[in-house]
């Protein structure tokens, strides 16, 4: 028997829908910008046009339309489509989308799509139910992340997945869909007696940093609000009820400021950016205050503290390095805690970590080492491997232990150099050279612990040196 008030429900559920919902693209041509990705002849449009969507990553920043565009993708192929939060989503559930998606391909032959928001928070073992019917085509995974994906998803996504990049609106475009709000009579204000400025919609385009859905709800509350002050104007005016929907108002650039607000952390993709680059410039420069306010910044506005964390370990060896070598181990462990932990306890964490690497003593001195190495390498001046340091199992100079020739063994009969055990030698130190050049990638400095290693470092050449002059008298 038919729910007989199904359809009065849709009509409740509609009423309640916000602007941002109701004014969502339905078609391909109704999608505003992405003309990179979109346009006549472009890789993302051709695929859909042929119906050869195989599993997609959409990344961007807040506003930019991918739930839409997923959504837009499975009406335009004609597959079902199923939503779901990727940090919420539990391994039975996989496993029923799976399940229905196999029945109605069977039944019907139409395809399913599966839409993950933040896709970067799929664990493994949801992976691990999905992925093989992903492989398959049984289901077509379509993700969504503000994050960077080559950094924040699944290694196993990124491989099965096309990866595209959506941009954040330009103001023109921004007041288009605008415009398309305040004149459409089904989903938007057309119906209503309604001005609004050009001055206006400049100043939600400006603001809104490119996020439609932003523009959008500045634009509801505006109208929303204007139209009850109206009334009350109306209403105290004529000393009876007001007119409803007859009501007439303008909209100028001062309610449109009034409707919105700036957001309390500047964070599009450039953010993302900026304030990481902040933080690891403030640890580099030994002020713990400064990282810690760029890192609160950074999880206010929301960021994946994984990634933080992340960039700590890399600053570890990167700038602090043998200054402190404790310091990629606290990091190392931190990150740790933050994986297991989450927010928003692990902001304790972070600023634990953060703290100690922006006091650690600072050297870059093992990061310019092995990139001068790399350079040298990538130069085509290739050096190899002198006969006394190679493999003793494919060597004939080697020994029954596999350490190759031991100190006092003879030359072998092209004349070539022994390998002497650096444990028969004293100070662990021999004459020989295990390169055969001259080279100086590694230079210590005097900061923290490194001081001691560059008094090490200084001892061992002096030490080489001298057996090397007396080798050769």
């Amino acid at each position: 028997m038919a729910d007989l008030w199904a359809g009065k429900r849709e009509e409740a559920r509609q009423r309640v829908e916000p602007l941002a919902v109701r004014m969502r693209p339905r078609r391909l041509d109704e999608v505003v910008g992405q003309g990179k990705i979109l346009g006549e002849g472009k890789l993302l449009r051709r695929m859909i046009d042929a119906d050869a969507v195989m599993s997609l990553i959409l990344h961007g920043p807040p506003g930019t339309g991918k739930t839409t565009l997923a959504e837009v993708i499975a009406t335009h192929t004609k597959r079902r489509f199923v939503k779901e939060n990727a940090a919420s989503v539990g391994v039975k559930r996989i496993r029923e989308i799976i399940d229905d998606a196999d029945r109605r391909l069977g039944e019907t032959g139409r395809r399913t799509i599966l839409f993950l928001d933040e896709i970067h928070r799929f664990t493994k073992s949801q992976q691990d139910v999905l992925l093989g019917d992903v492989e398959r085509g049984l289901i077509t995974l379509i993700g969504a992340t503000t994050e960077n994906p080559l950094f924040a998803v699944n290694s196993a996504l990124i491989s099965r997945s096309t990866l595209f990049r959506l941009e954040s609106l330009s103001e023109d475009e921004i007041v288009d869909v605008l415009r398309r709000a305040v004149d459409d009579g089904e989903r938007g204000f057309g119906e209503l007696d309604l001005t609004v400025t050009d001055g206006a919609l400049r100043v939600w385009a400006l603001k809104c940093e490119g996020d439609a859905r932003r523009a959008l709800t500045a634009l509801e509350v505006a109208v929303l609000s204007g139209r009850k002050e109206q009334r009350d104007e109306e209403t105290e005016r004529r000393g009876e009820g007001g007119g409803g929907s007859s009501v007439s108002f303008v909209i100028d650039e001062g309610l449109a400021e009034a409707s919105i607000q700036e957001k309390v952390a500047v964070y599009g993709d450039d953010g993302h950016y900026d304030a990481a680059s902040a933080m690891i410039k403030s640890v580099r420069g030994s002020d713990p205050d400064a990282a810690l306010y760029w890192i609160a910044r950074m999880l206010d506005a929301g960021e994946d503290p994984r990634f933080i964390a992340r960039r700590l370990a890399i600053l570890a060896s990167e700038d602090i390095g043998n200054a402190d070598p404790r310091a990629v181990v606290i990091a190392e462990s931190c990150w740790s805690l933050v994986e297991r932990i989450g927010m928003p306890e692990c902001r304790i964490t972070l600023g634990q970590m953060a703290t100690y690497l922006a006091l650690a003593p600072k050297s870059n001195a093992s990061y310019k080492a092995i990139d001068a190495a790399l350079a040298d390498v990538a130069s085509g001046r290739v050096i190899p491997v002198p006969m006394f340091l190679r493999d003793a199992n494919t060597s004939p100079q080697g020994d029954d232990e596999g350490r190759g020739m031991r100190v006092g063994d003879l030359a072998d009969s092209s004349g070539s150099e022994t390998y002497e055990y650096s444990h028969n030698a004293g100070d662990i130190v021999t004459g020989q050279d295990y390169l055969g050049v001259q080279k100086a990638y590694y230079e210590p400095t005097d900061e923290g612990a490194e001081r001691v290693l560059a008094q090490r470092l200084a001892e061992i050449k002096q030490l080489r040196s001298r057996l090397r002059r007396e080798r050769s008298t």
